[in-house]
């Protein structure tokens, strides 16, 4: 088991890539903490982990609230003891999410106190007992996005995913001396529910979207999440301040 024992905080938890990153987690022996704003969903995940002979507890969480970070640190610490790995996947991704010109300054604010402050708020919290333990990995989901430009674009969305980059680098310069990693995944389009729900939803759409894809498919949570593990993992010792992007080759692709 390559997480064995691991504590590991995985935010937004309660769906998509976070509950399958919750459940691959704990298939490697770690112990889950599940951070999630829905608290029937994110108890329902935790219960199943537990049931299908893994552990893992729920703790409610706002990412973008800092009174709710702190109490759920604290709240998890309290329960496992110690925490080795912080997987900042919560995010949000809004339909009203369009151009500078016609995005409101309330959607835009949302996105970052998700996206942006979300993490800042939970390695904020995070980080001083990673400190005290000398050593933790620190694991952000940025996106492709952070490195392309859109002609239907999502202004708010993209430049969210590009602070979470620069954060990663910052951070991994700041805390390996006290050795805490640091990095970030940038996925490709995956199929989650913040995918289909609206973006996929007529066929179209998906034809459009594919038709720029060279792997001829949409990417699946297991995709980002067998990297996540590597990056929670002791075998990652010498990854620090990588961008690693996972994308199906979207981004390599001119024509």
């Amino acid at each position: 088991m390559r997480l064995k024992d691991k504590v590991c905080i995985i935010t937004g938890a309660g769906s998509g890539m976070g509950k399958r990153a919750a459940e691959m987690f704990a298939a490697e022996g770690a112990k889950v903490a599940v951070f999630e704003l829905k608290e029937t969903a994110g108890r329902s995940v935790a219960e199943a982990i537990n049931r299908a002979g893994g552990e893992a507890a729920f703790f409610p969480c706002d990412v973008s609230d800092e009174a709710s970070v702190r109490s759920a640190v604290e709240a998890a610490r309290r329960r496992f003891g110690r925490l080795d790995v912080l997987y900042n996947n919560a995010g949000i991704m809004p339909e009203e999410d369009h151009s500078v010109i016609d995005t409101s300054v309330e959607v835009w604010d949302r996105v970052m106190a998700v996206n942006v402050r979300g993490i800042f708020l939970t390695c904020k919290y995070v980080i001083p007992v990673m400190i005290e333990q000398g050593k933790g990995s620190i694991i952000n989901i940025a996106s492709f996005v952070a490195f392309v430009g859109c002609s239907v674009p999502q202004d708010a969305y993209t430049a969210s995913k590009g602070a979470v980059v620069s954060l990663t680098k910052s951070l991994a310069i700041q805390f390996r001396p006290k050795g805490i990693r640091s990095n970030a995944i940038c996925p490709g389009p995956i199929e989650t529910p913040l995918l289909t729900e609206w973006l996929l939803r007529d066929e179209e759409a998906r034809k459009l979207r594919l038709s720029r894809q060279p792997s001829g498919r949409f990417g699946r949570p297991e995709d980002i999440v067998y990297c996540a593990i590597y990056l929670a993992s002791d075998e990652s010792d010498w990854t620090n301040g990588a961008i690693i992007t996972i994308d199906g080759g979207i981004t390599s692709n001119y024509f």
